[in-house]
């Protein structure tokens, strides 16, 4: 099968670091560690495995910041290389194993890239207690080998950073059967492929609930995640005011369609917002002025950069809530004053779980599968952009380069 693989080295890292800088041929082309090759298909693991046919992937930052080398290495040994990257999947079922039962071959399913203790084999009291709790996202093995009865994996937190189970930008995946998630006929798609990225607004929205479901929200970031959160906020029933601070026209346009009341740029507009809502201006002898009074009970940054660290601290009411979803790193001289002068909860969240939901227990895939045919907002028009597999320096250039590019999300089709 075609897959397109990349791999960890000193010197790939070197490359990116150095002459990435100047050309992108040292980070998606001839000179970084991003080759398409041909490999063969992956085979079934156990008893429970499947065989899927990929049918779209997308393309994350997260993938970005690791082909440029930019994240932080904080998580590098929860992941195994040489890998075929992509973990935002949808695809076909092409083959089961004899004890698979809620899948069938032909069968359209997102894929929960998420290796959880179960799918390393582990039972019992075998599993850490992330994954006994269902909270397989952070599963505290991910930096051990799995256990039998099969060939045990190496290391890794998920599918595309796994060097025994490649990911989404290859022809061919296998999965375990309690990664996959049947997709309704009804949805397209364009609409399926956005189920890993849209669980992650919906996972932080049901974990840490607002308080009042009629109070104003801010939500920072102009990228599929943002607009996902903005879509999982009014989708889930959220009443209060939605504002969105986004860059570009196109992006202020998608979330309003999403379900934002107002879009502001960075700068004067975003302040005046704040302003709007009685916050108080004063300005300290030196540095940047600070606010008093009103400010949002809720900011989710799908940005996690020192900016936009520094304005949701700056523009949260006292006692708020921020959510980081973005995925912020290394931020040097970062002023967190205000996250104890004004009493402020700060809680990151990565990928999905278990959720209560309508009275049941369900995967946050389920969730939003759900959402997904209640909702009439136009989310296939988050995807923007779509390419082949070998044209894959194009795909990444341009998700790379939104600006240039008007993308939003990017995905290969296999």
């Amino acid at each position: 099968m075609r897959a397109l693989t990349f791999d960890v080295t000193i010197p790939g890292f070197v490359r990116a670091r150095t002459l990435g800088r100047f050309t992108e041929a040292a980070t998606f082309g001839p000179f970084s560690n991003l080759r398409v090759r041909d490999l063969p298909e992956p085979a079934l693991r156990g008893e429970g495995w499947v065989r899927l046919k990929v049918l779209a992937c997308g393309i994350c930052g997260t993938d970005l910041a690791n082909l440029t080398f930019s994240s932080s290495p904080m998580m590098e040994p929860f992941g195994s290389f040489p890998a075929v990257l992509g973990h935002e999947i949808l695809a076909e079922v092409d083959e089961v194993g004899p004890g698979v039962s809620h899948v069938e071959p032909g069968q359209r399913v997102a894929v929960d890239p998420f290796i959880s203790c179960r799918v390393r084999g582990r039972t019992g009291a075998e599993r850490c207690a992330s994954c006994r709790d269902g909270y397989h996202a952070t599963c505290e093995l991910a930096g051990e080998e799995g256990a039998g009865p099969a060939e045990p994996l190496r290391r890794g937190l998920t599918i595309g950073y796994h060097a025994d189970l490649p990911g989404g930008w290859a022809e061919f995946i296998v999965a375990h059967e309690s990664q996959l998630f049947p997709v309704d006929d009804a949805l397209s798609d364009r609409a399926a492929v956005l189920v890993e990225p849209l669980s992650i607004g919906v996972h932080a929205l049901l974990q840490a609930p607002a308080e009042d479901p009629e109070c104003d929200v801010l939500v920072v970031g102009s990228g599929p995640i943002a607009l996902g959160t903005i879509w999982a906020l009014r989708a889930a029933g959220h009443r209060g005011t939605i504002v969105a601070q986004t860059k570009r026209d196109h992006e202020a346009d998608l979330a309003l369609m999403m379900g934002a009341d107002e879009c502001v740029r960075p700068g004067p507009e975003a302040r005046q917002v704040l302003v709007e809502t009685g916050a108080l201006a004063y300005q300290p002898i030196v540095g940047d002025e600070v606010f008093s009074g009103g400010g949002f009970p809720v900011i989710y940054d799908c940005v996690g950069n020192q900016g936009s660290l520094e304005q949701a601290l700056r523009f949260a009411a006292p006692r708020g809530r921020i959510v980081m979803l973005g995925c912020a790193a290394e931020i040097p001289k970062l002023d967190l004053t205000l996250l104890w002068a004004r009493e402020l909860e700060l809680r990151g969240f990565v990928g999905y779980g278990q959720e209560s939901w309508r009275g049941e227990t369900r995967h946050t895939f389920e969730v939003t599968l759900e959402l997904l045919k209640e909702s009439d907002a136009p989310v296939e028009r988050l995807v923007t952009h779509s390419f082949p597999l070998d044209q894959y320096r194009d795909a990444l250039s341009a998700a790379a380069n939104r600006r240039r590019s008007g993308a939003l999300k990017v995905i290969l089709e296999p």
